[in-house]
């Protein structure tokens, strides 16, 4: 299947149907249902309502790539390991956040090729705010004024201007602190931003932020949409080992500790490694 800009719109169009089944939920009166899964997240109705939407549109736009949801059965790595391309979604990205509703979660939808992240829609559906992009047409956002392009913003020059950090709103570290400990130190001052689910590594895409260091457990579903979004912007995702980060080299989902980075021409790489 061609990556073109009629794929990509499909997909933003199915997450935005995803989001107002999300909303349907969050908006109604009613208490939604929520669950424990065996991994001690938490999983509501609404979870479930946009995995049944997005999984049920993507078979129809593309029967031939398989599907791993977050709310799906997880087939076992022999199976998993002979799939060159796929289909990887959140339904509901920021579980946490819509539970204590602040808004703060996500639909997350990419395609991963070779174990890279070729395409990715981040929608904000309580924003009404999508985030969208391939390594072929560059990064977008597109909000209430219409669609723009977006780029990362250039490291700040030492004294002149504060890193701009985004940290996790419901996983905070002892290393998140010392790394930005470290920032600080070294741009003279840093201007901190908590937030839930992908929209940190969205807010590295559009110039928002510099630098969002994850030292703290994600899955790969969580991560792979906006990591598009981030890299056909022009940022990069870095793990620990400042490798590019990878998906489905392993049998289990987990990411290792990442950093997403805006500017890819500053030497981050004495600073975190």
């Amino acid at each position: 299947m061609e990556i073109n800009r009629a794929l990509l719109d499909q997909v933003i169009e199915l997450s935005v149907r995803a989001g107002e089944a999300i909303l349907e939920i969050y908006n109604s009166d009613r208490d939604f249902n929520t669950e424990t899964k065996a991994d001690d997240s938490p999983v509501t109705d609404a979870d479930k309502a946009a995995h049944i939407v997005l999984y049920d549109a993507l078979s129809e736009i593309d029967q031939n790539t398989p599907i791993l949801s977050e709310e799906g059965n997880m087939p076992d790595f022999d199976t998993r390991s002979s799939w060159k391309r796929y289909w990887i979604i959140d339904p509901l990205d920021g579980t946490k956040e819509f539970i204590k509703r602040n808004g703060e979660f996500t639909v997350n939808v990419a395609l991963i090729e070779n174990g890279v992240p070729i395409l990715g829609v981040v929608h904000v559906p309580v924003l009404a705010i999508t985030y969208a992009g391939s390594s072929d047409l560059g990064a977008l956002k597109i909000d209430a004024s219409g669609e723009k392009p977006i780029e990362p913003r250039t490291a700040p020059v030492n004294g002149q201007d504060p890193v701009k950090v985004v940290a996790s709103r419901s996983h905070g570290s002892e290393a998140v602190e010392k790394c930005v400990n470290k920032l600080e130190k070294h741009f003279g001052s840093a201007e901190r931003k908590s937030m839930g689910s992908s929209l940190k590594l969205c807010l590295v895409a559009e110039g928002e932020a510099d630098i969002y260091p994850r030292l703290a457990p994600t899955s790969e579903w969580d991560t792979a949409a906006a990591q598009a979004v981030v890299e056909a912007a022009g940022g990069i995702v870095l793990d620990d080992d400042l490798k590019e980060l990878r998906y489905n080299t392993k049998a289990d989902i987990l990411n290792p500790h990442f950093y997403v980075i805006g500017d890819r021409d500053f030497n981050w790489a004495k600073l975190l490694s």
